[in-house]
């Protein structure tokens, strides 16, 4: 289930935290900071791993880039993680709101949220430099496909290669592809 980790010479990125997480990161040699998070959106397969982000907010606040729409639905599924009295233990987050085409920065990036839809959920994928991940998507407009002109690597979803309801399947996959460019996908 989705997590991405974007490692650089000085960042380190977590996309998604899915409930999978802790066991992906214990597949990694050497611990590694993280300097953020970035969600996609509030379903439990990209969001059920936040609680195992204590060892990575230890020594500092880690922070957590979402959509209001996505903070809110944290702040009642998981709000030991996020309230203002905080259960001691609790991974030291902060929530940070971010809106569709505002950039924001972390470290030596600038972020651009992308908007794509999730069958009828309005959901972000990314652009870090000259790189975006995009999940979960089925439908995109051509406003913010132009977002996406000039990556060196696209990442995309394809669930299988049948018809899907909220996901793109291969065939839409390769076609955005197409329509992205990016030297990679």
């Amino acid at each position: 289930r989705t997590s991405a980790l974007l490692h650089t010479d000085n960042e380190l990125i977590l996309i998604d935290c899915g409930p999978d997480f802790r066991e992906q990161m214990l597949r990694l040699d050497t611990f590694h900071k993280l300097d953020a998070v970035l969600l996609t959106h509030e379903h439990y397969d990209h969001v059920g791993g936040i609680d195992d982000l204590r060892p990575y907010s230890f020594v500092k606040t880690l922070p957590v880039y979402a959509e209001k729409f996505v903070i809110e639905h944290l702040l009642q599924r998981i709000p030991y993680c996020f309230g203002n009295n905080k259960y001691p233990g609790t991974p030291q987050l902060e929530l940070k709101e971010i809106e569709a085409g505002k950039s924001f920065s972390v470290g030596s990036f600038d972020i651009l949220p992308i908007r794509v839809m999730h069958g009828k959920l309005p959901i972000l994928g990314y652009r870090i430099g000259n790189m975006a991940f995009i999940t979960d998507m089925k439908s995109i407009d051509d406003t913010q496909v132009a977002l996406l002109k000039g990556l060196d690597l696209l990442i995309v979803n394809a669930l299988h290669t049948k018809e899907h309801p909220t996901h793109q399947n291969l065939m839409q996959a390769i076609n955005f592809a197409e329509r992205v460019g990016a030297k990679e996908t």
